[in-house]
């Protein structure tokens, strides 16, 4: 490894100071810190830890999402692999990490909790808790995944209590996944049922209301702010690196590959220090505490640490100049200096072709239960309203906004399930994507049958993609790596991404970003309702209330 020196404005973290100094880098660890004469320009501070994420949602595999991500000086992630886990079980957990070893970037992954996500949807796999304590002895798995089947842990359902036996026998940190959970229930969650003691899960990146986030943090929860693309949650909790500066980190969660190229955790320092935010807290935020919490061999600028580092302009923008990986230069002035390096494309795929026939919804007087999306975040909201009806059938209503939403099963034949939803705004054509959290079934929106077709069809043939069709044409981004991601350049991958975006656009959808919202209306796990490949599905009451003919 290459030895050099470093002179710039030194941002102590923990010390809450700045001071010009030159920084020796020998065999890629902090070899010496010298203060020298002021001034100097350009400030030198720890890497940036996405604190939760999932690189399947990037739709880049983890050497191509490495690229992007140095360039924003993200350093390391704490990645949650159970996109692909929910396709390939545990053979698409060991595809991330031998892929990611390939590139000099910090993966740290998570053995993946709950394979499938619920009983309620058709997965690709099973990851029971025998395979989990096998994936948690690896040393490259760092933690249990979040932990989303909080019913099982308030209720102490015996499967779920073994893996999380695993992870405290190991003494590995457990996530936390619980929307909306408060009071006695949050406690219980947090302390696995026991209802009072130390906490056993951690962490929660699920947080979408201040006070959420406040009562969770009195039981011992650590809080990952989350900043997405369809979910934002920045604005709500950033009062918590004010007054909880040592219990929060940052994370980008689910981003898609647009996204990433504008920007990563320095994004969201940026916009917490233009609020007024102290810069100290908000580093401690973004820098140290994943390493505290996770115990992450990420460098801190400590002598003998490694030397994981960037090098920013300023403390109020972060454009970041340089960024290292144990010593090693990775990006500079915007440019990623990690070259792109071969990749397999594992899937799991059986599915025919759909029909319109397939789609249609006999007349009825009911009132319809609808889906409406919210932009910005994950949650949804129950609307009961009459359909429209025409020949004998119910059809989408543009100048309502009551769109038809159809789950298709990837994984075997099986009838499609159709609903309704609102939110998405389209005025013609539909869209649709087998990028479906959890399970990666196709999920489509659209305004008319031929179109949902059109769109669902072309996914299928391409086996996995997000795909846009109107009249009857479509346009896809293919995704052959377990139908949710590409081993393709990520800036081309970035640059047909967004053009897809701003077609769904086109056709009338207001939404921020109309796939990511679309991926997750099939998340059984995120109140309040959603669409199962197996019909209408109650987040509240976590069962199906209309199932599929």
């Amino acid at each position: 490894m290459a030895s050099f020196t470093v002179v710039a404005n030194l941002v102590d973290i923990e010390a809450r100071r700045i001071l010009p100094a030159e920084v020796a880098i020998v065999a890629g660890r902090v070899h010496a810190v010298r203060e020298v004469a002021g001034p100097v320009e350009g400030y030198l501070l720890p890497g940036f830890i996405d604190a939760h994420v999932h690189v399947e949602s990037s739709m880049l595999v983890p050497s191509e999402f490495a690229r992007l991500a140095v360039t924003h000086g993200t350093v390391a992630t704490i990645s949650d692999p159970h996109e692909i886990a929910n396709v390939l079980g545990v053979a698409g957990v060991e595809y991330m990490i031998d892929n990611a070893a390939q590139v000099p970037f910090h993966f740290f992954f998570g053995a993946p909790s709950c394979v499938p996500a619920s009983v309620h949807e058709t997965a690709g796999a099973c990851i029971d808790a025998d395979a989990v304590g096998h994936l948690l002895d690896r040393p490259e798995v760092l933690y249990l995944s979040e932990v989303m089947d909080f019913p099982g842990v308030i209720n102490g359902d015996p499967e779920v209590m073994r893996k999380l036996a695993h992870a405290r026998r190991l003494g590995k940190p457990i996530d936390g996944h619980a929307p909306g959970l408060r009071g006695e229930a949050a406690q219980r969650y947090i302390t696995a049922g026991a209802g009072h003691g130390a906490p056993v899960i951690t962490t929660d990146h699920e947080c979408f209301t201040l006070d959420e986030a406040l009562d969770k943090l009195q039981y011992g929860m650590r809080i990952s702010i989350r900043e997405g693309s369809a979910a934002r949650n920045l604005e709500a909790l950033m009062p918590l690196l004010v007054s909880h500066p040592d219990q929060v980190m940052l994370c980008c969660d689910d981003t898609h590959p647009d996204g990433l190229v504008l920007g990563h955790i320095n994004a969201l320092c940026a916009r917490a220090v233009a609020a007024g935010v102290d810069v100290f807290h908000v580093l401690q935020a973004a820098c140290l505490n994943p390493i505290a919490h996770y115990g992450l061999p990420v460098g801190r600028l400590h002598i003998g640490d490694p030397a994981d580092m960037i090098l920013v302009d300023d403390l109020q923008h972060f454009r970041v100049r340089r960024t290292w990986v144990k010593g090693t230069l990775v990006a500079e002035d915007g440019r990623s200096l990690i070259r792109s390096v071969p990749a397999s494309t594992p899937n799991n795929f059986n599915c025919p072709p759909i029909s319109a026939q397939q789609l249609r919804v006999p007349a009825h007087d009911d009132q319809l239960l609808v889906i409406e999306a919210v932009d910005g975040q994950l949650i949804t909201h129950k609307r009961f309203l009459h359909g429209r009806l025409h020949h004998e059938e119910l059809v989408p209503d543009v100048e309502r906004d009551l769109l038809k939403i159809v789950v298709v099963n990837r994984y075997a034949e099986a009838s499609p399930a159709v609903g309704w939803v609102r939110g998405f705004g389209l005025k013609r054509g539909a869209i649709a994507s087998c990028v479906a959290h959890d399970s990666h079934n196709i999920v489509a929106v659209g305004t008319n049958d031929a179109d949902l077709c059109a769109a669902v069809n072309t996914v299928i043939a391409h086996r996995g993609g997000v795909a846009l069709a109107e009249q009857g044409q479509a346009e896809v981004l293919p995704l052959p790596v377990a139908g949710i991601m590409t081993t393709a350049d990520a800036y081309e991958v970035a640059e047909a991404y967004a053009a897809l975006d701003r077609r769904a656009k086109e056709l009338g959808s207001d939404l921020r970003a109309p796939f990511m919202t679309l991926s997750f209306m099939a998340l059984l796990v995120i109140p309040h309702v959603k669409m199962s490949d197996r019909g209408l599905f109650d987040g509240d009451a976590f069962q199906l209330i209309e199932t599929k003919a």
